[in-house]
């Protein structure tokens, strides 16, 4: 596979549809962090959608060295575009990459890039995770470390599990980083307990209750947002 084809062929594809008007409002959203093309979602995913089904014979590393080039680009679309094809073909991926995916979630980050790959983790260890919970551990020490951004994927990479989540883990996480001062902390932290109010309310309700101390109001409005219209 020649990757430098691949990516001139989704920049000439993402260049034809570029708005230099919308690309100002874009950029000042997102806080004039990034450049943009001015591309919305459902445009970006019309025009890549042939080059993305493309790559379902890619492999793994070109995969990941695909999504490296295109985060290389000053505009975020190409960031996005890198986060689609990932979660096109996360299937590819093994354990062995989430050192990769770790590494992007570093590199411009801002919640838009971080809960995409938090997306393409998540569903990637919850592939493995039927076979060994060992695979988390990788989060565990991800919990751990000290840009932020890589403990948001950490606590929010039990999304939509379900019943498979490990709800020892994820309250576990919660505690670990109660005290933390960092907003998206705390959102995330709100926002993986509200997750899981969908599968077990009750639980949900009687952590936050023995713990309503230890969390900021910003978790406990999050965490709690939808225990009203659950049952028990």
């Amino acid at each position: 596979m020649d990757i430098s084809k691949v990516i001139a062929n989704f920049q000439d594809a993402l260049s034809q549809i570029a708005d230099p008007e919308r690309a100002i409002t874009m950029r000042a959203y997102m806080k004039n962090h990034f450049e943009f093309l001015g591309i919305s979602a459902p445009e970006r995913r019309k025009a890549s959608s042939a080059g993305i089904k493309d790559l379902k014979a890619a492999t793994a590393t070109q995969l990941l060295e695909i999504a490296r080039a295109l985060w290389g680009y000053a505009e975020r679309e190409y960031q996005y575009l890198a986060i689609d094809i990932l979660a096109k073909h996360w299937r590819r991926l093994g354990a062995e990459d989430l050192p990769a995916l770790l590494a992007l979630v570093q590199q411009k980050s801002w919640w838009d890039s971080v809960d995409g790959l938090a997306g393409v983790i998540g569903d990637l260890l919850r592939q493995n995770v039927k076979e060994s919970r060992q695979i988390q551990v990788s989060m565990d020490v991800a919990l751990q470390h000290e840009d932020f951004w890589v403990q948001r994927i950490a606590i929010l990479h039990q999304l939509g599990w379900r019943e498979q989540t490990d709800a020892d883990r994820l309250f576990n996480y919660a505690l670990k980083l109660a005290d933390e001062k960092e907003f998206f902390i705390r959102k995330a932290i709100g926002w993986a307990l509200r997750d899981y109010a969908w599968h077990d309310p009750a639980a949900i309700r009687a952590f936050l209750h023995q713990n309503k101390d230890k969390f900021s109001g910003l978790t406990l409005r999050e965490a709690a947002k939808n225990l009203d219209k659950l049952g028990n």
